[in-house]
C-alpha cells in the first residue's frame, strides 16, 4: 500500500484511507490518518511525523522533545519506504505532513512565547555566530531552536532535501547515484537549546571570550 502511495497517483488517496501507523500517543495499537486528525490539539495546523530506523530510535529522539511537552502527538514512521511516501503523500484532509527534523516546524505558539522566543533569540545570537565560525563549512547557519527541550543541540535537514534517515537508506543503496547524493545531502542547520545547562555555559565563556 505504501507503494502505491509512491507510485499511483490516481488511487494514493484512497490508499491513504488505509494506513495505520504508531505513534508516540498510541502504545501497541495503530491508529490511521483519520484518528490522528480527530485526536488533534485545538489549532494545531499540521500532522507530525518523524522518520527513523525503529519506534524506540524514534521515540527516544530530541525532535520529540518540544513537540510532546506541548502535548502533540506524532507518526512514527519507521519503514524504509515511509521516506519515498512522505515525498509524494504531502497532506491529508488538507492538513500538511511536516515533519519533526527539518527546517521550518513552526509550533502554534501564544504571542507571549513568541516574545519570549525572539529575546532568547537576541540574547543567544553572538554565540551562534561564533559556533558557525568554528564550525566553518560543517554547517549551512546555527539558530536558537525551538523544538528541543532538553538536549543541547540538534542537527536539522532542509526542508526540501532529505532526512537524515533518507542519507541513511541512500548511503546504503547498492546502485546509488552519487551525483544525486551529494546534490540532495544539503548542509545541515544546527539548533541550539538555550535552555540547556551546557549551552548556557558556552554562552557565559563566549561572553568573556
Amino acid at each position: 500500500m505504501k507503494l502505491g502511495i509512491h507510485e499511483d497517483s490516481a488511487n494514493r488517496q484512497k490508499l491513504s484511507e488505509l494506513l495505520r501507523f504508531h505513534t508516540s500517543k498510541s502504545g501497541e495499537d495503530q491508529i490511521s490518518f483519520k484518528d490522528y486528525i480527530a485526536r488533534m490539539k485545538e489549532g494545531q495546523k499540521g500532522i507530525y511525523y518523524i522518520t527513523g530506523e525503529s519506534r524506540a530510535s524514534v521515540a527516544a529522539s530530541p525532535f520529540l522533545e518540544g513537540l510532546k511537552k506541548r502535548g502533540y502527538e506524532v507518526l512514527y514512521l519507521v519503514d524504509p519506504i515511509d521516506e519515498y511516501m512522505v515525498q509524494q503523500l504531502k497532506e491529508y484532509d488538507g492538513k500538511k505532513l511536516v515533519s519533526c527534523t527539518k527546517e521550518g516546524l513552526e509550533l502554534d505558539d501564544t504571542e507571549d512565547e513568541k516574545k519570549k522566543k525572539e529575546e532568547l533569540k537576541a540574547r543567544f545570537e553572538p554565540l551562534c555566530k561564533l559556533i558557525k565560525d568554528v564550525l566553518g563549512d560543517k554547517v549551512e547557519k546555527v539558530v536558537v531552536s525551538t523544538r528541543i527541550d532538553e538536549s543541547p543541540c540538534v542537527l536539522v535537514t532542509s526542508e526540501h532535501g532529505w532526512t537524515a534517515n533518507m542519507e541513511r537508506i541512500m548511503k546504503a543503496q547498492a546502485l546509488r547515484d552519487n551525483s544525486m547524493t551529494s546534490y540532495m545531502m544539503s548542509k545541515k542547520t544546527m539548533e541550539i537549546n538555550p535552555h540547556n545547562a551546557i549551552v548556557g555555559e558556552l554562552r557565559n565563556k563566549a561572553e568573556v571570550d
